[in-house]
């Protein structure tokens, strides 16, 4: 291993020093503020033999990395523009997904039983996982991994020990499955130790692709560790593989996706002389600007600047911008962006037919709205799910509820299943209980499941209507139909908890966050703090206590009464405190 190491040093030394294609344009234009040398971190050694060197902590191993000098730029890529512009959280090739349609879901419940159960006692885990007799199959590891996506330690220790199974081999699905989890918490030695695994040792085959490394990049995005992700599109030559234009897109768009619009746009015109400007790499920066970030300045400097340099604005182009002034209630420019694309011989498609009709239901011209989507439809395009959406969406929040359930109907006669986001619009405007819940249900008939942001939109809406009885049993039913809570929904439950008097309920599920390494907000951490401090200075005093203060010189005869430090801290942490809102939470005020 230690030759192998050696080797990678020497070969990627070289590639920082030597390879002009790499370094010239990056440091003429230093567009770039990361650090000069970057940590690419190697891969551990082999994870198998380390784990059965050790079973019974399969999530805490050391592993060890080296420090590489590398070019701080380079460049990378995404496809398809991020899937036409989606904003999905997960990767494609490693997504999590739910495998329950084809895999046995008593095996996957027995699985999750234990696993949930003995989750503090690993070697308990594995005892019982080699008891159970279930049958591990491709679409059980799936299945399991999805449910565990927020819990990485009982994630991970799933993965090792079916790994072991006779008759199973992880695939490049699993493994991506894994990897995604690993990235999504942090645990990124862990994952490039997983990576080594994939590539099967010196005469095996290598399970390792181009999404592998795309799954890295994206994930050390997530955590905007820019430095750690131009690393990773340097590992493109270790493992082999091309880094031509298709693979630097891939990598503005994972930049993009979470919000490094500012340095995507760096490397862009860093690297222009190894890649050139073309319109669909101004594209990845123009919707990351336009509707990630949601800043509409920046989005039309970037527009300005390719008609400047003559980069032809295409269809993606005005959907892009055009999206933006829709969900600004700029329809006036929306309608002449609209005009402009006849002008210029340009066939609208859905997306840009889509904004065109959101803007017009936001400014409640619904009747225009309607003409729109006729026309859509003459021209061959039929409306879907989000067309839809746009409609029901403004609607909603216009309080029109009996107008917004006509267009619901007419897009299920139509044979549209509804998306999450047509029910989440219904859910706003819910007022009570039992609405609510027959919603949830209409949901389960079509076959759209909850998310954890549906979970977490109806734990704030129950909180705030003070019924904390059916918030726990939201809570019990979410984890129940396989959506492990992650950050978003224990931040609305420790924050309603709170807002509703149950204090310790709040610390105990804070507790729990903190366990799966789910990072509260720092307004959790004071609320938490402040009552702890409260709580610790309001414990009854002991026997020996008391008998300590008989004893205590201050309370001699003639000897003035001085405050004890319980009347000090209610004082500094009194019972009342201003609530204030923030982002949808309510917070105590400093």
């Amino acid at each position: 291993m230690f030759h192998r190491q050696k080797q990678f040093l020497v070969s990627l030394f070289s590639l920082g020093v030597h390879s002009n294609r790499w370094i010239c344009s990056s440091y003429q234009l230093n567009p770039l503020v990361v650090p000069k040398y970057c940590t690419y971190y190697l891969i551990a050694p082999r994870l198998q033999s380390m784990l059965d060197d050790n079973p019974a902590r399969p999530f805490r191993l050391g592993f060890p990395t080296i420090g590489i000098y590398s070019s701080p730029f380079t460049s990378s890529s995404d496809k398809q523009l991020d899937n036409d512009f989606t904003d999905s959280d997960e990767d494609t090739g490693g997504r999590l997904v739910h495998g329950s349609q084809v895999s046995s879901s008593g095996s996957v419940e027995i699985i999750m039983g234990i696993l949930r159960d003995s989750r503090e006692n690993v070697s308990q885990v594995n005892k019982q996982l080699e008891e159970c007799e279930v049958k591990v199959i491709p679409e059980l590891v799936s299945d399991v991994l999805s449910r565990l996506r927020n819990d990485w330690e009982l994630a991970f220790t799933f993965f090792i020990w079916a790994g072991k199974q006779s008759g199973y081999a992880h695939s490049v699905r699993e493994f991506h499955s894994m990897i995604a989890i690993l990235g999504k918490m942090k645990k990124f030695d862990t994952a490039w130790a997983l990576i080594d695994e994939m590539r099967g040792g010196r005469n095996g085959p290598s399970l390792v692709t181009p999404q592998t490394l795309l799954i890295m990049i994206r994930k050390y995005c997530a955590v905007h560790d820019v430095g750690k992700a131009i690393n990773t599109f340097y590992a493109h030559k270790r493992f082999n593989f091309e880094t031509g234009m298709e693979e630097f897109q891939n990598f503005l768009s994972a930049l993009c996706r979470y919000k490094n619009v500012k340095e995507a746009e760096h490397l862009l015109f860093a690297n222009k002389e190894v890649y050139g400007l073309n319109t669909k790499s101004f594209n990845i920066i123009l919707n990351g600007w336009c509707n990630i970030v949601g800043d509409l300045r920046e989005g039309k400097r970037i527009w300005k600047l390719m008609k400047k340099m003559g980069i032809r604005h295409d269809v993606y182009s005005y959907s892009s911008i055009m999206s933006s002034h829709s969900k600004s209630t700029n329809l006036n420019a929306v309608l002449a962006l609209f005009d402009q694309m006849k002008e210029y011989g340009i066939e609208p498609d859905r997306k840009v037919y889509n904004a065109v009709i959101h803007a017009l239901a936001k400014g409640k011209l619904m009747e225009e709205a309607r003409n729109v989507m006729k026309a859509m439809e003459e021209k061959g395009i039929p409306p879907n799910v989000v067309t839809y959406n746009s409609l029901i969406m403004p609607v909603c929040k216009l309080r029109l509820s009996n107008e917004a359930k006509e267009m619901f109907d007419e897009m299920t006669q139509r044979g549209i299943t509804p998306s999450v986001r047509s029910f989440h619009a219904f859910f706003r405007i819910l007022r009570t209980e039992e609405e609510v819940f027959e919603q949830l249900h209409n949901m389960h008939v079509v076959g759209c499941h909850p998310t954890h942001e549906t979970y977490t939109m109806l734990i704030r809406k129950f909180c705030r209507w003070q019924k904390v009885d059916i918030v726990f049993k939201l809570w019990a039913d979410m984890i129940k139909s396989g959506l492990d809570p992650d950050r978003s929904s224990y931040t609305a439950l420790i924050h309603g908890l709170f807002l509703n008097g149950k204090l310790d309920d709040a610390h105990k599920y804070y507790l729990e966050m903190k366990e799966k390494d789910l990072l509260p907000e720092p307004k959790i951490e004071e609320m938490i703090q402040a009552w702890a401090a409260g709580k610790q200075a309001s414990v009854p005093l002991t026997t020996s206590s008391m008998e300590n203060r008989v004893r205590s010189p201050v309370n001699k005869v003639g000897t003035k009464p001085q405050k004890t430090d319980r009347g000090k801290s209610f004082l500094q942490n009194p019972e009342n405190r201003v609530v204030t809102r923030e982002r949808g939470f309510s917070f105590w005020d400093k």
